[in-house]
């Protein structure tokens, strides 16, 4: 995933901590409104976030009065270090709330339950949706929410520098010349991006927009050091001027993003980071677009889940877990309660059951609009490539530190990449 997610150091919800015990689970146990089962819940998210889920935990209790849900959440980085430790232990939560970079990695280790084996309704879910939770043809995770890649921009802050607004369609030279514009036209006051090619996920659009697979169905590389290079030299001209932030400045203005900063007129990244880069920038509005694609035809865009909910394959409590998450990702007054926060509610039943407005409604009609662009989700990437999608985004900011030469960095992440491979075949 992205890591430039700003989240708050780790909090407790509820009074008892996120972890199962450890052993060989018994059949699933159930509760009665008299003696309630309690299952264990754990997510990453800020402040908002645990405030909408506290809402929904409390609703999901209410209507289901023989169980009991406890919460805690912690920071994104923080979050994947406890799950590392708790399976290390055999100890994971009843129910997580999940990252696609990290599925493959657990179910293949037997860590997850496998969803098929409970009743979760799935009928108001995308077809084309569902395999992103799927593992070697079983379903582990269930999406709450979607999300699509896209360029953010401030329409204020292109007006006080004269110049217009990006049109919905461009190429990368087209986007290059406009972070030009913006450094030149700014003094150098404004930049016009971060260095977009350090992104995984734009680099993963990319090779889908030139017809190229991430990884192989083996798990191998479907790119070459070539491809990376063609990738990573598409900014050059433009590294050591005022069209890209310095990782100098980046660093500085930590942990805001340099977009949520007001430091750079554009950022790549994921469309539900729309209320996040609100709040942070200040700005009144912000509009969204697709990614540039040389292809007009083919932006490469797809729905991700922007989070998926999962269960423990040792929860003692297999039926309240999976009641728990059906209510999470189907419930109506779930999906009013968080709106876009988590992205665009991937159930049509609680999209439905929604109202969007304002800032919700931006995002919701920008996956809309490029509905006709959309091909399927990717399946879960390989194993360890949560650590992967880390290194490429630190090897990047090496190279522009002036730490690596480009083709050091890329024999650099081409050899991490072949040693996670090597260890997981």
């Amino acid at each position: 995933m992205i890591n430039r997610r700003q989240f708050l150091a780790t909090v407790a919800v509820g009074t008892a901590t996120a972890v199962t015990a450890c052993g060989t689970p018994a059949p699933s146990k159930t509760g009665t409104a008299e003696n309630p089962v309690t299952i264990n819940y754990t997510w990453w998210g800020n402040d908002d976030r645990a405030e909408r889920t506290r809402k929904a935990m409390a609703l999901f209790e209410s209507k289901n009065p023989d169980i009991k849900v406890n919460g805690n959440f912690t920071d994104f980085g923080g979050y994947w270090q406890k799950r590392a430790t708790e399976a290390a232990g055999g100890g994971l939560p009843d129910v997580m709330q999940w990252d696609l970079s990290y599925l493959r990695d657990y179910a293949q280790r037997n860590q997850l339950l496998d969803l098929g084996t409970v009743d979760i309704d799935t009928s108001a879910f995308e077809k084309s949706l569902l395999p992103s939770g799927q593992v070697r043809g079983k379903t582990y995770g269930i999406p709450t929410s979607t999300n699509a890649f896209a360029v953010f921009c401030d329409p204020a802050k292109l007006t006080s520098l004269g110049i217009a607004e990006p049109d919905s369609t461009w190429t990368y030279n087209d986007y290059n010349a406009f972070l030009a514009e913006v450094g030149t036209k700014s003094g150098g006051a404004l930049n016009g991006s971060s260095d977009y090619t350090s992104v995984w996920w734009m680099f993963n659009i990319w090779l889908r927009q030139n017809n190229i697979e991430a990884f192989t169905s083996d798990g191998k590389l479907g790119f070459t050091k070539d491809d990376l290079k063609k990738w990573w030299s598409l900014p050059a001209n433009l590294r050591g001027t005022p069209a890209i932030i310095t990782e100098e400045r980046i660093t500085q203005l930590a942990p805001k993003s340099p977009f949520g900063a007001n430091a750079v007129a554009t950022e790549m990244t994921w469309d539900n980071f729309m209320a996040g880069n609100l709040k942070d920038s200040g700005a009144k509005e912000l509009r969204i677009l697709p990614p540039p694609s040389d292809d007009p035809d083919n932006l490469g865009l797809f729905l991700k889940p922007s989070m998926l909910m999962v269960a423990s394959a040792k929860t003692q409590y297999k039926d309240a877990a999976a009641r728990f998450i059906n209510f999470m990702v189907n419930d109506p007054e779930v999906g009013d309660i968080f709106k876009t926060s988590r992205g665009v509610p991937a159930s049509k039943t609680q999209r439905d059951g929604t109202t969007f407005e304002g800032t919700d409604k931006v995002v919701v009609d920008y996956e809309k609009s490029i509905e006709k662009y959309l091909k399927d989700a990717p399946e879960p990437p390989i194993v360890g490539f949560g650590s992967l999608e880390a290194s490429f985004k630190r090897i990047s900011s090496d190279r522009n530190y002036g730490k690596l030469t480009m083709d050091a960095a890329i024999d650099a992440w081409f050899k991490e990449a072949e040693d996670v491979i090597k260890q997981n075949a």
